[in-house]
């Protein structure tokens, strides 16, 4: 009972991260989200794996995937609007976005487990300069598992112009460590 009762304290202190108000938040002892620092982790050129097919609806209708950038450094943000650390990092990842847009960094972001409502409200917010795809049922997230846990909110990748996932972060990045991590990537040639 003792072991129990202090498991699922635990639970709780790792979901607090990603607390927020929202009904679609996870609920207490819901063990699929995972908190993490916030460091970005280097993969060595011939220690990548090619990132998965990633598209799908957008928030605003339309429609986005990392196909359509094949030859780009895409930054890929997994977010949703009741996570305290993704409300956080928003501006962080605004800024980086603008600013390397100019260098052909591509940034798409995918709104994980959400209400629509809610998601729309937060872009509305944050006005983050790039598309998110809709991932309500988590399907983008799977696919990326192995390198990201399913629910690891929020996590940023980045995938180098071959393809291939050349960098991560689980949990809320911060500027100067995404900003290094993206320019470096960015002058691999």
């Amino acid at each position: 009972m003792r072991a129990t009762s202090f498991a699922a304290a635990a639970l709780l202190v790792a979901v607090a991260g990603c607390a927020g108000n929202q009904g679609s938040q996870p609920q207490t002892g819901d063990t699929r989200f995972v908190p993490g620092d916030g460091k970005v982790t280097m993969f060595q050129a011939a220690d990548r794996k090619v990132a998965p097919e990633v598209k799908g609806e957008t928030l605003d209708g339309g429609t986005a995937s990392l196909a359509a950038h094949r030859g780009k450094v895409v930054v890929i943000n997994f977010w949703a609007s009741w996570c305290a650390p993704c409300r956080a990092e928003a501006p962080v990842l605004k800024e980086i976005s603008a600013a390397k847009k100019a260098d052909g960094v591509v940034f798409l972001g995918i709104d994980f487990k959400d209400r629509k409502a809610d998601a729309l409200a937060f872009e509305r917010g944050h006005e983050p300069g790039y598309p998110s795809i809709f991932d309500q049922p988590g399907k983008v997230a799977l696919s990326f598992q192995g390198t990201v846990p399913p629910a690891a909110i929020p996590s940023t990748l980045i995938i180098d112009r071959q393809g291939r996932i050349a960098a991560r972060a689980l949990g809320a990045v911060t500027y100067s460590d995404l900003l290094n991590a993206v320019t470096k990537v960015g002058d691999e040639r």
